[in-house]
């Protein structure tokens, strides 16, 4: 009797991938394993060893042309010095097959089953072992029907007497690009303590990037680019004018600044990556807290431009420590947050702990948002009270901006929320890199939009701040509009008239008829 695939239910396996505390520390594509325990999961106990993406550019390599593959520079999977190792207890025992299943996400209803539809089944059981389907204690694998070699299994068991069993090193050329997962496996309740310890190399044509980041590499070297070009343009400009440059365009400088060391730290970060397979922390390190400073103060400076900073107040006041308590902890979050997710494991899977670290930081955002726009709407009234209008023109233009910026932020966190759940074994995975890609497109295109509306100039002066009591003028290039009373009136200012003393000739109080006269015709 054949076995009868459940497809209505998701294979345990990828069940795993939803957290990653079955991992050791991963530190490239160079995966790493340091006395792993197998897990158990339904019949079988497991160790799991990684997925990545990985391209090929090899259209048809046989199993037997493996070496020539790997070393031609084309995409594999090899394993080296993989070792598994059992507990002295166990020393006179003889244990079943362990199992180095290598498959590719669209195989994955290839492994494992049922008789009769029922509870689905890794390893082998006395049922179907008597059906004549499987081997009672091994792992239930089917060919797939797309590849007849697919998925890989690699077998090896402990000799006797011996506590350790090793597994040869050999390569598996990649011919079909697409998200590979590694296990080990075994289906011997005896060997509950059993560990793995080596390492696997996941390479890609290109180099040794996981194929969800070989796109992040060209893009922050576009990236660097771009912030050197708007740093050229802001500094020639800051350089020309420095004379009249406000505390505001110095912050800008700031963000600008952090911004090229970001793009120029995360692409060496990538290079390094892609060359060697290890992924440099010191590198990696810095790219991540230079971009945290960077985001930390454009919604500083953001949020105190919004306030009027500079523009209709000298101080923030009291609420100076209030903005500096909300940056310090932004900065924190973000940076705890970031470094988890680059410094940390980097399999394609992510794992369900990150959901606890983004929280904070969506919270904190959404807070600076609520505060910027409520603080901007107090500024747009001030500055239309005072009738200050070059200075109400530029912030209608930058909460013009700023709501553009916030309407697509909302759209495309919809997005991403709708790509991740509908996307359970990460078979979208060349498509992953454009998600945090966007974040720092949006990012540099507001950030040019701020340098356009105050790029250092001649007439920078007239959006800054004046402690002059006299300051009710608005300062346009045409005109000078008065908005203070003066006590003496224009000549094209008219009031009603006002009555006049009359005065008699003959200085008894009485009128004479040509004074009344006088005055009707008036």
């Amino acid at each position: 009797m054949a076995i009868k695939p459940s497809y209505s239910m998701f294979f345990f396996l990828f069940l795993l991938s939803s957290g990653c505390f079955f991992l050791g520390i991963i530190e490239a594509s160079i995966h790493e394993y340091k006395g792993e325990r197998f897990v158990s999961k339904g019949n079988a106990f497991v160790v799991h060893g990684g997925s990545e993406g990985i391209y090929s550019t090899v259209s048809d390599v046989s199993l037997n042309d493996s070496a020539a593959s790997a070393d031609n520079g084309d995409a594999y999977i090899r394993f080296e010095k993989i070792k598994f190792r059992k507990p002295e207890l166990n020393l006179n025992f003889s244990s079943s097959l362990i199992h180095a299943l290598v498959f590719e996400v669209e195989d994955r209803e290839t492994i494992g089953g049922s008789a009769y539809g029922g509870q689905r089944a890794v390893c082998c059981t006395a049922d179907l072992a008597k059906l004549g389907v499987c081997k009672q204690g091994e792992v239930i694998v089917r060919p797939s029907t797309r590849d007849p070699s697919w998925p890989q299994v690699f077998s090896v068991v402990f000799k006797e007497n011996r506590l350790i069993a090793t597994l040869r090193s050999k390569s598996i050329p990649i011919t079909k690009t697409g998200m590979y997962n590694l296990y080990f496996i075994h289906c011997d309740p005896n060997l509950v303590d059993l560990v793995v310890a080596g390492k696997t190399v996941w390479k890609n044509p290109t180099g040794y990037l996981p194929g969800r980041m070989a796109p992040l590499m060209n893009f922050y070297g576009f990236m660097s680019l771009a912030f050197v070009i708007l740093g050229i343009f802001w500094f020639s400009q800051y350089a020309r004018f420095w004379r009249e440059v406000l505390p505001l365009q110095n912050c800008i400088t700031l963000v600008i600044t952090l911004g090229m060391f970001e793009m120029a730290l995360w692409y060496f970060e990538y290079a390094e990556f892609n060359e060697t397979g290890v992924r440099p922390m010191g590198i990696t390190a810095w790219a991540v807290t230079f971009g945290t400073v960077k985001r930390t103060v454009a919604r500083l400076i953001i949020l105190m431009v919004s306030m009027g900073y500079g523009v209709v107040r000298p101080t923030l006041g009291g609420l100076t420590s209030k903005v500096i308590m909300l940056g310090a902890t932004f900065f924190v979050a973000s940076e705890v947050l970031e470094l988890v997710e680059n410094v940390g494991a980097v399999s394609d899977l992510s794992g369900k702990a990150r959901l606890f670290l983004v929280l904070p930081v969506a919270i904190l955002d959404a807070f600076f948002v609520i505060w910027i726009f409520t603080s901007l709407s107090a500024t747009l009234n001030k500055l239309q009270a005072r009738r200050m209008m070059v200075k109400l023109d530029i912030y209608r233009k930058f909460t013009n901006a700023l709501a553009v910026a916030v309407i697509v932020s909302v759209g495309w966190t919809c997005y991403e929320l709708y790509f991740k759940s509908t996307d359970v074994y990460n078979e979208r995975w060349q498509n992953a890199w454009i998600i945090p890609a966007f974040w720092q497109v949006l990012s540099l295109s507001l950030l040019c939009v701020i340098c356009a509306l105050w790029a250092p100039s001649q007439n920078s002066t007239r959006y800054a701040y004046s402690d002059d009591t006299n300051e009710e003028f608005d300062k346009d290039e045409t005109s000078l509009t008065l908005i203070k009373p003066s006590p003496f009136p224009s000549k094209e200012y008219r009031t009603a008239p006002e009555p006049r003393p009359v005065q008699s000739n003959n200085n008894n109080g009485t009128l004479n008829d040509d004074d009344l006269e006088e005055d009707k015709t008036e």
